[in-house]
């Protein structure tokens, strides 16, 4: 125990103890600057540029066009020009089947499964569009139930508070 104390005030001394930083010239022995220092100080300036660094080379990388050149980050012209391409393949795979549901039904008229007057291009498009189907939109039981559980937990809430 007494040993520890003793480690404790023999490490506090010398993080505290001050020294003298000394730049001389080399020819005049002429002191050119001069700075008093403890190892703390050292030690916490020391950190602190570190962690500047850190955080200049963070912002850096991150916020400027120097991230392309890192494994791993796209460009931003890349993801602009995949979107773009991913909306036109989207609206061409749409023309692509309004145009073989129209073909589908010239032909069945060729065949002669359709009447010629009941074939009409904006009927046809209008049925190939594909529709959402209707939904429920009524609450099941299990939902009220939960629903009724929620109020009264917010019912004893609200009472707590008073």
């Amino acid at each position: 125990m007494v040993q520890k104390r003793l480690k404790k005030q023999l490490l506090k001394k010398k993080l505290f103890t001050k020294n003298r930083l000394v730049i001389l010239n080399e020819d005049t022995f002429e002191e050119v600057f001069s700075l008093k220092l403890t190892l703390m100080n050292v030690f916490v300036f020391a950190s602190i540029g570190a962690i500047l660094i850190i955080f200049v080379t963070t912002f850096i990388i991150a916020f400027t066009p120097l991230r392309e050149y890192i494994p791993g980050y796209t460009s931003t012209k890349l993801k602009k020009d995949a979107t773009e391409l991913a909306l036109k393949s989207d609206s061409l795979e749409f023309a692509i089947k309004k145009n073989e549901a129209y073909l589908e039904s010239i032909k069945k008229v060729l065949n002669g499964n359709l009447e010629y007057a009941k074939v009409n291009k904006d009927s046809i498009l209008a049925i190939s569009v594909d529709t959402l189907p209707d939904l429920q939109l009524t609450a099941t039981e299990a939902e009220l139930k939960l629903r009724k559980e929620v109020e009264e937990e917010e019912k004893k809430k609200i009472e707590k508070r008073k």
